[in-house]
């Protein structure tokens, strides 16, 4: 992005469905353009081309996805560096102002002068590379199809415990969503259709369809056995199961479907192969990495930076000359965050340096989250040392050479 001194005009468009708001401001805070902006390309060319005449343009919106698509494409195709300003940020930007009104005018207004004032509240405006728009995208429905998966689960969840807490118990953890189960219950419906059919027979079934079953099947008939009454409700329930069983087979399968999507479109991108050199990263958290950084580790200085702008680096508190310690942050990129979390913790428990450095700081005291983002703040700096220099991970890894080397990241 460009330095506040390289720009001569800064554009705050608070975007909306059919029609924008436009409010420039000049180095001396003037305002050469303060008007409704038509949400179509030759609208928005005609005022950033009647702005550009004033000299270089910065062009900032509220809303850098969907609505906001659009202008961002034209200004770039025009040459302009584009920004977007977070809610957060403008909504604290708008307390410096005068005024309360809440007004698409006022809103573009704030965005402005944000942009003019406050040059460091901006971030990037999302990616202008195609292959990383599609990520984006994919990654976007991949999350509304893991919460409506999360949503089923918990009503197949709540049924079951209605009716049989027992058999809901079998089913703990991840067990209830495994094709094996959901398939049982999409055709028995529950303890009471199995109960009925009989063990040998749900067993005799799932073999013909290639269910690799048998624990399950016995934990669910011992739990079947641990209830002799019917809870009133249950033949409904049973009725209920199976569809909420298969609509949670056909987000799966959807999930994979979106899963191999994002594989093949990292296949043209040249750095997920890097990512993915280093254990505990897969292909779902590579793409969230570089949607986080925005397709180039060139937008931070260091790896310092990298954990400030995801919010894994500690915040410390300090009043006069006390300290009162550390606390985690609470901002930050919550995509790159989750994916910096994630990634360290797959590698805390299948990677046996990393269980090693999790354990050493849990032994220290640390509960299980902030031992996560210890080994997460370590990894990152691997991470960034990667991605800077297009290598792959490596046990001996150069940057670190004499600081103390533990697998590819330092040690404390």
């Amino acid at each position: 992005m460009m330095t506040p001194d390289d720009i001569d005009v800064w554009v705050g468009l608070d975007v909306g469905k059919s029609a924008h708001h436009a409010c420039a401001l000049d180095h001396d805070g003037n305002t050469p353009y303060d008007k409704p902006v038509r949400q179509d390309e030759k609208a928005i060319r005609t005022m950033l081309g009647k702005l550009s005449k004033h000299g270089r343009v910065l062009l900032v919106v509220d809303q850098p996805n969907t609505i906001g698509s659009l202008p961002l494409t034209v200004a770039r195709s025009m040459g302009i560096t584009v920004a977007y300003l977070p809610g957060g940020a403008m909504r604290r930007t708008a307390q410096l102002l005068p005024g309360a009104a809440k007004t698409d005018q006022r809103d573009a207004h704030v965005i402005a002068w944000a942009a003019l004032k406050l040059p460091e509240s901006l971030r990037d405006a999302g990616p202008d590379d195609e292959t990383l728009a599609a990520l984006k995208m994919l990654s976007g429905h991949d999350e509304d199809l893991a919460h409506e998966s999360t949503r089923h689960v918990n009503r197949l969840r709540s049924l079951l415990l209605q009716t049989h807490p027992a058999f809901e118990r079998a089913l703990k953890g991840e067990r209830i969503t495994r094709d094996a189960t959901l398939a049982l219950l999409e055709h028995y419906g529950g303890p009471a259709g199995m109960k009925t059919t009989g063990i040998e027979e749900v067993r005799a079934w799932a073999k013909a369809n290639g269910l690799r079953a048998g624990a399950i099947i016995d934990d669910m008939f011992k739990a079947i056995g641990e209830q002799t009454v019917t809870v009133p409700g249950t033949l409904m329930a049973e009725t209920i199961i199976p569809s909420i069983a298969h609509d949670i087979k056909a987000i799966k399968d959807r999930r994979r479907e979106a899963g191999r999507q994002v594989e093949a479109l990292l296949e043209d991108h040249p750095l997920p192969a890097v990512l993915t050199s280093m254990p505990g990263i897969g292909a779902g958290t590579a793409s969230n990495i570089l949607l986080g950084i925005g397709g180039d580790i060139a937008n931070f200085k260091s790896s310092a930076h990298l954990a400030a702008y995801a919010g894994i680096s500690p915040v410390t508190s300090q009043s006069g000359t006390s300290i009162k310690g550390e606390r985690p942050a609470r901002g930050g990129n919550k995509r790159l965050k989750n994916a910096l979390w994630q990634t360290a913790f797959v590698a805390s428990t299948k990677h046996p340096p990393s269980i090693a450095y999790y354990k050493r700081k849990r032994e220290q005291g640390k509960h299980h989250n902030a031992a996560v983002i210890c080994l997460a703040r370590r990894r990152r700096d691997v991470i960034y040392s990667m991605l800077k220099n297009g290598t792959l991970y490596q046990v001996n890894c150069a940057p670190f050479v004499g600081r103390g080397l533990f697998i590819g990241y330092p040690v404390k």
